[in-house]
C-alpha cells in the first residue's frame, strides 16, 4: 500500500495526560525500525498481565527527539492505562503529560514513515508552530502488522 499521508492535512490536537505501560526499546539508531516491531510483538503477548488498559487495540509509540538524558534515551512500546497498578515487573509506566501536538496519519510501509514525518515537519514550520524536540513525542499504532498495512497516527509535539 502506497504512503497515504501526502494525503492527509496535518491537524493540531491537544491530549490530557497519558498513563502508559510497556516496553523500552534501547538500541542503535538504525535497529530501532527492527527492534520495536519485536517490542510490539512481545507487549501483545503479555498484554492480559496489565491492569485497566483502556483500548488493548491500540499500541503507543512514545519517544524524546533530543534526549536529554539517559532515562529518556529510547523508544518506549506501551498501551495506555487508567491508572498504574501491579504493573508487571518487565515492563515500565510512562506518563505523558498534557501537550498541544501537529498530527498526520501514516499507512504504509514502516521504512516509508520518515517520508511521513517530513510531510508533517514542513507543515509545522510552514504554519508558525515550533517543535518541542525535548518533550514527549508520541505514535498511535491501529495496526501492528510488519509490512505494508501499518496505520499509525503521528504525533509531534508543538508550541
Amino acid at each position: 500500500m502506497k504512503n497515504k499521508a501526502v494525503y492527509e492535512t496535518p491537524v493540531v490536537e491537544e491530549r490530557k495526560e497519558i498513563k502508559l505501560v510497556g516496553l523500552r526499546v534501547l538500541c542503535e539508531g538504525n535497529q530501532y525500525i527492527h527492534e520495536i516491531p519485536k517490542a510490539s510483538t512481545a507487549l501483545r503477548s503479555q498484554l492480559q498481565s496489565i491492569q485497566h488498559v483502556v483500548d488493548s487495540s491500540k499500541q503507543i509509540g512514545a519517544f524524546v527527539v533530543d534526549a536529554q538524558t539517559k532515562q529518556e534515551d529510547g523508544y518506549w512500546v506501551c498501551v495506555e492505562v487508567e491508572k498504574y497498578e501491579d504493573v508487571p515487573a518487565d515492563m515500565v509506566e510512562l506518563t505523558i503529560p498534557p501537550q498541544k501536538y501537529a498530527v498526520t496519519k501514516h499507512i504504509g510501509r514502516n521504512d516509508e514513515i520518515k517520508n511521513s514525518y517530513e510531510i508533517l515537519h514542513n507543515w509545522i514550520q510552514k504554519n508558525g508552530y515550533i517543535r518541542l524536540l525535548k518533550n514527549w513525542h508520541i505514535e498511535i499504532f491501529h495496526t501492528f502488522n510488519v509490512g505494508d498495512q501499518l496505520e499509525i497516527d503521528l504525533y509531534d509535539t508543538i508550541q
